[in-house]
């Protein structure tokens, strides 16, 4: 059964819905239906750490640059908020690792900024300069 898993995972993931569905424990592949779960919780928390250095990142950019501030720039931001709050709607119980995931993004923000504005690493405060509240509040843009 778990040799399904290595050819063809598609097939491996439906087998095992069709098993749980059919209460069928005893053929379940619990190894790799573990691992696929374990994966699967992983996955939410670098999805919420990436949208939260996405828009740190734009955050930065709009505050250091303001000579080339866009509509593009601000629908990025929006974006990533709206996206975190689904995020956040979806898997509440990635509210306790919200404070950890948005000190883990500010290095992919402040990367991401220095990649896109060419500004030198030495321009970006060592800690975020915003709150984790400031930079979900809707309305809040740095000046």
């Amino acid at each position: 059964m778990s040799f399904l898993y290595d050819i063809d995972f598609y097939g491996w993931t439906q087998e095992q819905v069709n098993l749980l569905r059919t209460q069928q424990w005893n053929c379940l592949d619990a190894v790799n239906l573990i691992e696929e779960i374990e994966s699967l919780g992983r996955k939410e928390r670098q999805e919420l750490r990436n949208r939260l250095g996405i828009l740190v990142g734009h955050l930065l950019k709009w505050e250091l640059q303001s000579e080339n501030r866009s509509n593009s720039w601000l629908g990025t931001i929006r974006e990533q908020r709206a996206q975190i709050r689904l995020l956040l709607q979806d898997s509440p119980s990635l509210k306790p690792y919200l404070e950890q995931a948005f000190a883990e993004a500010y290095e992919l923000g402040v990367a991401l900024a220095i990649r896109e504005t060419q500004l030198s690493p030495t321009t970006f405060p060592e800690v975020c300069p915003y709150s984790l509240q400031q930079t979900l509040q809707a309305d809040f843009l740095p000046e």
